[in-house]
C-alpha cells in the first residue's frame, strides 16, 4: 500500500514552465510581426516630419508676399531686407532662396537634414510647388505642381 501511495505522488506532479519549442515559437512570432512593422513604422515617422519643410515653405511665401506689398519688390531695398536674406533652420529643414530675387519674382527651397536629407522643396512666386528632391521611394515631380509627401504618391 505505501508503494501505491508514492506513485499517486510522483504522477500528480505539474510540470511548471515553458518548453523550448515553446519559447523558439514566440520568438518566431516576434521576428515576424517585426520585419512587418519596423519599415512600415519608419516610413510613417519620416512622413510625420515631411511637412516641417512644406510648412516652412508656406511661411517663407506669406512673409515675402507681406514684404511685397510693403515694398514692391521681393529682393531687400536700402530701407528693408527681404525675408529671404539668410537662411532659416528649422529642426529638420534649412528655408532659403537660392536664386537672386527680383523685383517680381523669387524661389524659396527647403533642403531636408538629418533623418530627411535627400528632400528637397521649392515654391515660387507664381505658387507653383515642386519636388526637386526626394528619398528612397519617393517620387520627384519637377514639372508638377505639387509636393510628394508619401511613397508611391503620383505626381
Amino acid at each position: 500500500m505505501g508503494g501505491s501511495l508514492v506513485r499517486r505522488r510522483a504522477f500528480s506532479k505539474r510540470v511548471i514552465g515553458f518548453t523550448l519549442i515553446e519559447i523558439m515559437i514566440v520568438v518566431a512570432i516576434i521576428g515576424i510581426l517585426a520585419a512587418i512593422a519596423l519599415p512600415g513604422y519608419s516610413d510613417y515617422v519620416l512622413r510625420g516630419r515631411l511637412p516641417e519643410g512644406t510648412s516652412g515653405l508656406d511661411t517663407m511665401r506669406m512673409d515675402l508676399e507681406r514684404y511685397y506689398q510693403d515694398n514692391r519688390t521681393y529682393a531687400s531695398t536700402a530701407t528693408a531686407t527681404s525675408p529671404c536674406a539668410g537662411t532659416r533652420s528649422l529642426q529638420y529643414f534649412d528655408i532659403s532662396c537660392p536664386d537672386e530675387l527680383t523685383n517680381s519674382k523669387y524661389t524659396a527651397q527647403a533642403v531636408g537634414k538629418g533623418p530627411v536629407a535627400g528632400f528637397t522643396y521649392t515654391i515660387n512666386s507664381l505658387n507653383e510647388r515642386h519636388t526637386t528632391a526626394a528619398g528612397p521611394g519617393y517620387s520627384t515631380c519637377n514639372n508638377a505642381n505639387g509636393w510628394m509627401m508619401r511613397k508611391g504618391q503620383a505626381c
